[in-house]
């Protein structure tokens, strides 16, 4: 019966104060105890109406949006404006539309069948600096590891090109500083402002922003000219797309939706992959059912693709850390007009928040939900998942179109480096969840590895 970190669920009194005077941004101590029991209701207070949906069909109903009531929120529009501008993952409407149906056909290069490849290459070098680091007993942050391999996968997938260290690391710390400091995830602002408040970013926000899109750009760069002919990728086709007035993205609306990629592509699975290694560090019998499972179906050989599906035991690790620690933590639309949800009035402008990290740890549909169970999603219990109520990639018109693609790549990197190495965290005591943009470590998690014995 282990239970990974999480904040203690407090009255909503106690849950302001603590997230108030806490001054780090970390919206999980905003969130009491009360939400993980409630259908529907208010989250705390605040000047803005804000609600916590939690009932499996309203969920449905506000993430699918039929009506076109429940936009993103312009709170995440406006908090990553200055990042990913008008991009696909925020837009709305006859926009959305419009980008999806140019953005789509690229995304077919996504392929698993197409992309594995580019996976295992990026899993082969990690493996060399691990075995690296074993070597030299060196101790290394867990984040930025998971943060480098993920955003080599997806630069080969979408450039064609792995990516250095040096942008990894600027990538990562641009991003974690952008999170903790915009101003969209200030507990105090959340309070006390109306709705549709535009609050302007702070200078050291555009420029961590200006980082993240200068080292996309120049990605975007090297398809340019003569050269980029030879290119045969997502960002290659995504240069061609035209829309049916035949007119293609400008190069600033290129870095916005390849931004929304990258960043989606491998901050999120990322996230999710600290927190696998930081429980297996945790859990030695998950670690050798995990190795056996990979012994059993691969040997010592590389892992096909074939062989990685048959990985069960290893793809239901991954489904449960992210059951706990969703990418995602919240899902924040905004009400366009007086409207209902179920018997509840809703405001126009209410901010209306489906939260992965409450859905799925409500005591209504999930049995001793903040502990660590793989075999809840073993083919013998999952008939007991309640619909709609495990939703890591979202739901409806804008789930994630990457969910195939992050599971799989999720599968090969925990079968590889498991089979391989021993990883000790250091002072795991210390780890403690955040939720900004996506749920991370408040700091980063330090480890050390072993070769396998």
């Amino acid at each position: 019966m282990y239970r990974p970190p999480r904040p203690a669920p407090l009255s909503a009194l106690a849950s302001l104060i603590r997230a108030v005077s806490s001054g780090d941004g970390n919206l999980l101590n905003l969130l009491p105890g009360a939400a993980y029991e409630m259908e529907i209701g208010p989250l705390g207070w605040s000047r803005r109406s804000t609600l916590i949906v939690n009932r499996p069909d309203l969920v449905r109903e506000v993430l699918i949006d039929e009506k076109g009531i429940f936009p993103k929120s312009d709170l995440m529009v406006n908090a990553l404006d200055a990042l990913i501008g008008n991009s696909i993952f925020v837009s709305s409407g006859e926009t959305w539309r419009r980008q999806r149906a140019m953005v789509d056909p690229s995304l077919t290069m996504m392929r698993i069948n197409r992309a594995f490849p580019d996976m295992q290459a990026g899993v082969a070098e990690t493996l060399k600096s691990l075995s690296t680091l074993a070597a030299q007993d060196e101790s290394f942050s867990l984040d930025l590891m998971m943060s480098h391999l993920t955003a080599d996968i997806i630069c080969r997938t979408v450039f064609s090109t792995g990516v250095s260290e040096r942008v990894t690391h600027e990538v990562f710390e641009a991003f974690t500083l952008f999170e903790k400091s915009v101003a969209q995830v200030e507990i105090f602002r959340l309070v006390i402002e109306k709705a549709f408040t535009k609050t302007p970013q702070k200078p050291h926000v555009l420029e961590a922003c200006r980082v993240i899109r200068k080292a996309i750009g120049e990605l975007l760069d090297t398809h340019s000219g003569e050269g980029g002919k030879d290119y045969d990728d997502i960002a290659a086709a995504l240069m061609l797309a035209r829309d049916e007035s035949d007119h293609g993205f400008t190069r600033e609306e290129l870095i916005d939706q390849l931004g929304v990629m990258f960043l989606a592509g491998h901050e999120t699975s990322a996230s999710a992959l600290t927190w696998v290694f930081y429980i297996l560090s945790q859990q030695p019998e998950c670690v050798k059912r995990i190795r056996d499972e990979v012994d059993a179906l691969c040997g010592e050989g590389p892992i096909s693709f074939e062989q990685s599906k048959k990985l069960v035991f290893t793809r239901n690790v991954f489904r449960e850390t992210i059951r706990l620690y969703p990418p995602i933590t919240f899902l924040p639309r905004v009400a366009m007009e007086d409207t209902k949800l179920g018997s509840k009035r809703v405001k126009r402008g209410a901010l209306v928040i489906v939260a992965p990290w409450v859905l799925h740890r409500h005591k209504s549909y999930w049995r001793d939900p903040d502990v660590f169970d793989p075999d809840r999603f073993s083919s013998e219990r999952e008939n007991d998942i309640v619909s709609n109520a495990y939703i890591p990639f979202g739901l409806g018109p804008r789930i994630c179109s990457g969910a195939a693609f992050a599971s799989v790549e999720a599968v090969l990197i925990i079968a590889s480096l498991i089979r391989a190495f021993d990883i000790k965290t250091i002072e795991p005591e210390k780890v403690t969840p955040a939720a900004r943009l996506t749920t991370r470590p408040t700091q980063q998690i330090m480890c050390r590895v072993r070769a396998r014995v």
